[in-house]
């Protein structure tokens, strides 16, 4: 009977939102506990660097349901409790606080958590990660002064602070070790059009630069970079990527790899254990290859996913990776991860930073990022999906239509 049936979600993250949500309204009327490190229900991370940050919402409007949900659809929620150890062989865990859990199923959706740079003075007040509501609230707070903040790493996150401290009357200042931005991310040429799109609007980047050490008597008050030079600053956000949180699932015998290892059921190593989310790497078709995503749009699906898949309803799970950006007033999206192409079309124009820029092989789209022309870039995910060929010049004619490309 599924009424005596226990499953449990180690991670109150959007992923683990989702799987929780979906068991139930996928006819599971089991015990459904959903556990989390944090003191809060699962919210919306994007707005973190945002709209949170600018202070036009608070954590009650990014959370994904209202707190009485959670009742309604009588879902135990564990906020402030921490998962020490899983016991598959038990099927148990066990918190923080000595408390053991018995499941029948078990998901992980844990996500992941900010990579940390070993550099003096990063512990000083004042000095930022950012990945969390508690984050954003302290990193504002510190933007109230107005001076000017030097932001470690060129990648989404760092460029998304960079425009919302602006707006809020600081100085951004981004270091990036590498020589572009987003290097990991986007294309040369893509990267140097953010390059462009930032400095125009007064962002100060220094690429191909480090920081040495970050200085302060009992707060930051200097950043000294690897060619000596010293910035006079009063925050200092780092943003040098994410590390899968993977350690209870290794330490617990399952497979992980960059990330915890599932099929495209999500499905991990244990028969009883599942994983969606960030912390999942998973097999996609359409790209031929295992990957992890940090998507908004991944740790919804892939959270569905899951909970199907615990209820034996589960669906392959391959679908196109989907990335936005808001920096400034260019709505930022992309389609895929390509890693080779033989074409590049521009569809619009760049210097208007309003086009599509996608990447063809064999006349296929495998790829496209967008700014400010979400429709095109949609139809695009279509013919991607289609695997339906296009010619360079028709997607390159903005007086074709997009839709147009579907058909025939």
């Amino acid at each position: 009977m599924s009424k005596d049936r226990t499953f449990i979600i180690v991670g109150a993250s959007q992923a683990g939102g989702w799987v929780a949500k979906t068991l139930r309204s996928q006819g599971f009327d089991g015990k459904i506990v959903l556990i989390g490190e944090e003191p809060y229900l699962p919210y919306e991370r994007p707005p973190l660097s945002k709209d949170a940050l600018l202070g036009k919402t608070d954590i009650d409007s990014t959370f994904f349901w209202k707190p009485e949900t959670y009742e309604n659809d009588s879902i135990d929620v564990l906020l402030n409790t921490k998962v020490v150890q899983i016991k598959p062989d038990l099927r148990s865990i066990i918190c923080a606080n000595g408390d053991v859990l018995h499941y029948d199923k078990l998901a992980i959706t844990t996500g992941a958590r900010v990579r940390r740079i070993p550099i003096t003075g990063a512990d000083l007040p004042g000095v930022h990660y950012l990945r969390t509501m508690d984050d954003t609230l302290a990193i504002r707070a510190d933007a109230e002064k107005k001076g000017t903040a030097v932001i470690i790493g060129g990648g989404w996150i760092g460029l998304e602070c960079a425009a919302t401290l602006d707006f809020l009357g600081c100085k951004p200042i981004i270091v990036e070790s590498a020589e572009r931005l987003c290097g990991r991310a986007v294309t040369p040429d893509i990267s140097d059009w953010m390059l462009s799109f930032h400095r125009k609007r007064g962002v100060d980047v220094r690429l191909g630069m480090g920081v040495e050490r970050l200085e302060g008597d009992g707060c930051l008050q200097k950043a000294v970079l690897s060619d000596g030079t010293e910035i006079n600053c009063s925050v200092a956000i780092i943003g040098v990527g994410v590390i899968p949180n993977v350690e209870l699932a290794k330490e617990a015998g399952i497979a992980v790899d960059n990330g915890i290892l599932v099929d495209n059921l999500s499905r991990t190593s244990d028969p009883y254990i599942y994983a969606a989310g960030d912390v999942a790497n998973h097999p996609n078709q359409t790209l031929g290859r295992r990957i992890r995503l940090e998507s908004w749009e991944n740790a919804m699906n892939q959270g569905i996913n899951t909970g199907k898949s615990m209820l034996d309803k589960g669906e392959v799970y391959n679908e196109i990776p989907w990335f936005w950006s808001d920096q400034f007033d260019a709505n930022i999206q992309m389609i895929g991860l390509p890693t080779e192409w033989d074409e590049t079309v521009v569809r619009g124009n760049k210097s208007d930073d309003v086009f599509v820029e996608f990447y063809l092989k064999n006349q296929l789209i495998v790829g496209a990022i967008s700014v400010n022309s979400t429709r095109d870039l949609r139809f695009g995910k279509r013919l991607m999906q289609a695997e339906k060929k296009v010619q360079a010049s028709q997607l390159a004619n903005t007086e074709i239509k997009m839709q147009s490309l579907l058909k025939g």
